[in-house]
């Protein structure tokens, strides 16, 4: 996408929103940048054609055609083309709900990150721009988010190989878990369950562990649990009955339990609702 504009969108009502477009832009003849004290909002940057040179930590990174670059706000970096053309989309980016997003995404840093594949970072990032230029009064809720899209987009192209590996033990558990969450109520054997994932009993249990950090038995109590909750909220059925509907046969452990899960007893929690 050739492209030779900076954005700013600016509308203080939107201040509150999770994710928040503060800049877009990019330029076919990229100029040397220099940031000792970083910058007021996150980035990534786009390297669309040609080559340049990224500075941080007193390292130094080359940058070529194909190369996202995720900028965290406040970090001390500088960049600057090595060839006569270098062409470089970005956005700028902020929210409430930004910075423990990017942690839990493990983008505290600066990262590069190279690919073949760029069609669907470019197709939302012509979404971003289009919208900016168009669509006057809710650019701000679609760019919202089409940042957040961007971001995982991004994070996409540096899955390290424990990433891929926890992806490869969600898909094999996928059978199990949705059983499991269908039918939450049922007293479901580990062994069936097993069978339903392709592996052994001991196999199973070690998986599930590894991968949703909790044991099956305590997600399917996870579950029954958010069932109840809803279940108090529409306070059409007693604490019994509820109990009686979600699997549990005691109505006093079913009360203990949630007690224990979401601190405070089902009558409690039916009395804030």
């Amino acid at each position: 996408m050739k492209i030779e504009q900076s954005i700013y969108p600016y509308n203080p009502e939107l201040s509150g929103l999770p994710f928040l477009l503060t800049g877009i832009g990019g330029s076919r003849y990229q100029s040397r940048i220099s940031r000792p004290d970083g910058y007021r909002w996150h980035q990534i940057l786009y390297c669309a054609d040609g080559e340049g040179v990224l500075e941080y930590d007193g390292k130094t990174e080359e940058l070529h055609k194909g190369t996202f670059v995720f900028l965290p706000k406040a970090k001390a970096h500088g960049y600057y083309p090595t060839t006569k053309q270098w062409e470089v989309n970005w956005i700028a980016f902020d929210g409430k709900g930004c910075d423990d997003t990017l942690a839990a995404l493990g983008m505290t840093g600066i990262i590069a990150a190279e690919t073949d594949d760029t069609a669907y970072m470019e197709d939302i990032f012509g979404k971003m721009l289009t919208s900016q230029k168009t669509d006057i009064l809710y650019s701000g809720y679609t760019c919202s988010g089409l940042v957040y899209d961007y971001i995982i987009g991004f994070r996409r192209l540096f899955a390290t190989d424990a990433d891929n590996k926890k992806s490869r033990q969600m898909s094999l558990l996928l059978p199990a878990l949705k059983y499991m969450y269908d039918n939450y109520a049922e007293d479901i054997p580990m062994t069936y369950l097993a069978q339903l994932t392709g592996v052994t009993h001991q196999h199973f249990c070690r998986l599930f562990r590894s991968t949703m950090n909790m044991r099956p038995g305590d997600y399917l109590t996870h579950r029954r649990i958010d069932e109840a909750k809803r279940l108090l909220s529409e306070n059409k059925l007693s604490v019994a009955e509820i109990a009686e509907v979600i699997g549990f046969r005691d109505p006093c452990y079913f009360s203990t339990t949630f007690k224990k899960y979401v601190g405070v007893s089902p009558a409690a929690f039916r009395k804030d609702k």
